[in-house]
């Protein structure tokens, strides 16, 4: 099991190749923009709040999840 957090970019989608290593990325982002359209303030912030605890139950490591929060609250 790998229990550093990746910092590099790390998106893919299994069977697809994409033209630049942040193409996905980009995908994502705009999938998550699209999922905030519409919502309020307070919608947006319990969407952000549930997709964290998804993610992270999903990661489930908790050495790199410290790591991360770490890493994101040293670039607040």
């Amino acid at each position: 099991m790998n229990t550093a957090l990746k910092t590099d970019p790390n998106f893919h989608e299994g069977g697809r190749r994409f033209f630049r290593d942040f193409s996905p990325g980009d995908e994502f982002y705009e999938h998550l923009i699209d999922a905030h359209n519409g919502l309020s303030d307070e919608q947006s912030e319990a969407l952000n709040a549930r997709l964290i605890l998804l993610l992270a139950n999903h990661i489930g490591d908790l050495k790199v999840l410290r790591e991360a929060l770490e890493n994101a609250r040293a670039s607040a």
